[in-house]
């Protein structure tokens, strides 16, 4: 932008030369390289600060799915990257083992019930110790909660869908023998219900950045469109200023001025569903600061726009 504003102050000054409105001095020689100071100093340096720009990523939380109970699959009925519902079926582990111990303890929690009435009765003609009954009375309510414990387990032999989204990377297959360790997840369950935004921008940048300042973005994907939206949140913390809990005494390393980042919230929710995790794009934020240069940023955003349909980088 700032070339083609110089481009067009010469072929202005080319026309009053040849029309002799203006001398051809020395003042009009070096006045483009005083304009270009000008419109560095005076317009595009704080353009930076009241609509800074920057790189665009969509991202979505990925949910690692290892189920509670191990056992053998025995149907695995979703299909990779096909949109599921929440509570939709994942996968199925063989019901068998899990069903015949609710059985056994369903069928002792019988007895046992039973055996506590017959005590209850004795005691109650006075034939029978009040110590026989607590003792039934405590082993009817320890298999209870047993069989509480058992039926979670059959329940849990049904793996279904956290969220709204869908699962990617579909390797399990039907025999396969699935455990309940963390370090082990069998599934990547790609969660759609949130679609996160999140903008870069340099830290000399972000001074002026604030909650609830409109956003314009464009996207490589969508190319020659420009979506608008609303700053979420500016992320309080990045990695670099992050301190982890370490036996080891602090170690020095190389600073950097990382980026900011930025969570936005696009205007079009039926657009941000259908970003893809990984999308990527540019996006301009719009400060209450230098607003002249806020249409020079929009015209440079469009540029990008239009250049999305042959620049793949």
């Amino acid at each position: 932008m700032i070339v083609v504003l110089l481009n067009v102050y010469l072929a202005l000054l080319f026309i009053l030369v040849k029309l002799r409105i203006v001398p051809f001095n020395l003042f009009w020689k070096v006045s483009p390289v005083l304009v270009l100071l000008l419109l560095l100093v005076g317009l595009f340096i704080p353009m930076n600060w009241g609509a800074p720009q920057g790189p665009v990523l969509v991202v979505r939380n990925s949910v690692a799915i290892v189920p509670d109970v191990a056992g053998d699959v025995v149907d695995v009925p979703v299909q990779a990257n096909q949109p599921l519902k929440a509570g939709d079926v994942l996968f199925r582990i063989d019901p068998v083992p899990f069903q015949s111990q609710v059985d056994a303890l369903a069928a002792q929690l019988k007895f046992q019930e039973t055996r506590l009435a017959e005590m209850s009765q004795l005691q109650s003609r006075g034939t029978g110790r009040a110590f026989d009954v607590e003792q039934r009375e405590a082993e009817v309510e320890q298999l209870k909660a047993q069989l509480v414990g058992a039926k979670w387990n059959l329940e849990k032999t049904t793996v279904l869908a956290p969220a709204d989204g869908y699962v990617t990377n579909v390797a399990l297959r039907k025999g396969a023998r699935v455990t309940n360790l963390p370090l082990a997840p069998v599934m990547a369950f790609i969660d759609t219900a949130d679609t996160i935004v999140g903008v870069e921008i340099d830290q000399i940048d972000a001074r002026y950045l604030a909650p609830g300042q409109p956003v314009e973005l464009t996207f490589k994907m969508s190319p020659g469109t420009v979506q608008t939206g609303k700053v979420e949140s500016i992320l309080q913390a990045i990695a670099a200023g992050q301190v982890q809990t370490s036996g080891l005494a602090v170690t020095p390393k190389a600073i950097q001025a990382a980026p900011f980042v930025v969570r936005v919230r696009l205007d079009d929710a039926a657009f941000a569903r259908s970003l893809p995790a990984g999308s990527v794009g540019s996006a301009a934020i719009f400060t209450d600061r230098v607003t002249a240069a806020h249409v020079i940023r929009k015209v440079l955003l469009r540029q990008i726009a239009i250049t999305n349909y042959v620049n793949p980088f």
